[in-house]
């Protein structure tokens, strides 16, 4: 695919934060690097790694330097040097369509009659956007996975407590002019400037896996997954009657080997409800030791809850104070612009959630998607 300026500037960025990390990197390099992220998807930060170390990594000892500056230039990892670069991606989304080949046709092919030529034929799998995936077929549900895993989300930025070198701003860089005075012998020709560094927003997941969400929760699960391989800073976990953290199970190049990676870590799944003890001890065991500071928490579940409310709604005001933006995804929103909360746990949690949205299609994922992307 084509890049634009903007997303160009962001990856020969990479290649100068490469140089001043100790590799010999040159203009070729870089070049062959935009010109290999040209035949693949940019958002994906997988793709993006690959395509960097295949360009510009040549010998085995350079690896360990181009890991480290990556972290620190696209996923904001914590890094000694005082003028790391930060991470400038936009979000890209793209969708994907299937192509099946007929049955007529698989026969012909089958005799050997003739070639079957492939993009001649229409798929017999009509996906529609708007259809919600309780009402799907499995052929249907198939097609609609892979184009869920095309969705590429990044959350939002915030400013950070450190600085950076800018062109322009309102706080001059004194690091920088000393520098330059020391170089200069005394003689200052421009002054510098500084502003505050950029970081992703860290992002946390909470899937309900229980029996009343099992027409959505795999879907969503694959939606989970595609968020984590784009941004990198996302959290993820899955609650029925107890709470696992899947986050590591996720981090698989294939998508069906993530996916039975995380059905093999959750043992409650298509069971109870248990959404405030599950969020209680998300609270106790994660959010306090800071996996939740500044974050946006999205809970995705139907609301219904077999436990204590008392219990939710302690466990939800300690999860306020704690996250910066509560996102509530409930697949029974649906399409409607007047809903409202209708089962006891939507009930007491409502009051300290920031927004609720919908996540029964697949439409309504790609609007969680820019949503989240606007959040400030």
């Amino acid at each position: 695919m084509p890049l634009d300026d903007g997303v160009v500037d962001v990856f020969i960025g990479f290649g100068d934060a490469l140089r001043q990390g100790g590799l010999p990197v040159g203009t070729d390099d870089v070049m062959t690097f935009c010109l290999a992220l040209a035949e693949v998807d940019p958002a994906d930060i997988v793709d993006v790694y690959w395509a960097g170390r295949s360009s510009m990594v040549w010998r085995r000892d350079q690896a360990a330097i181009y890991d480290r500056v990556f972290r620190a230039y696209f996923l904001d990892a914590e890094v000694t040097e005082p003028d790391d670069p930060r991470v400038r991606m936009r979000t890209l989304a793209t969708m994907a369509s299937t192509l099946d080949l007929p049955d007529q046709q698989a026969q012909e092919a089958d005799r050997g009659d003739e070639q079957t030529q492939l993009g001649l034929a229409a798929s017999p799998v009509h996906v529609q956007r708007t259809k919600a995936f309780s009402a799907c077929t499995p052929e249907e549900l198939t097609a609609l996975r892979r184009m869920i895993a095309q969705i590429r989300l990044l959350p939002p930025r915030r400013r950070s407590r450190r600085y950076e070198s800018a062109a322009t701003g309102s706080r001059l860089d004194m690091r920088s002019i000393a520098r330059q005075a020391i170089r200069s012998h005394g003689d200052v020709d421009a002054l510098r400037y500084a502003h505050r560094r950029r970081r992703i927003r860290p992002m946390v997941v909470l899937l309900d896996v229980s029996g009343s969400m099992a027409d959505y929760s795999r879907n969503l699960l694959q939606f989970a997954y595609s968020s984590r391989r784009a941004a990198g800073r996302v959290e993820v976990f899955c609650f029925g009657t107890r709470l696992t953290r899947i986050t590591r199970d996720l981090d698989r190049r294939r998508p069906d080997d993530a996916m039975q990676r995380a059905a093999a870590a959750v043992t409650d799944w298509d069971g109870g409800t248990q959404i405030g003890s599950c969020l209680d001890e998300f609270v106790r065991r994660w959010a306090r030791r800071g996996i939740s500071r500044g974050a946006i928490v999205v809970i995705c579940s139907d609301g219904l809850d077999r436990g204590d409310p008392a219990v939710l709604a302690t466990a939800m005001e300690r999860l306020s104070r704690l996250s910066y933006r509560i996102v509530w995804v409930n697949p029974h929103r649906g399409d409607d612009p007047n809903y409202r909360p209708s089962t006891m746990g939507m009930m007491v949690a409502n009051p300290y959630i920031n927004q609720v949205l919908s996540g029964h299609n697949l439409r309504s994922l790609e609007e969680f998607a820019d949503v989240v992307a606007a959040l400030r």
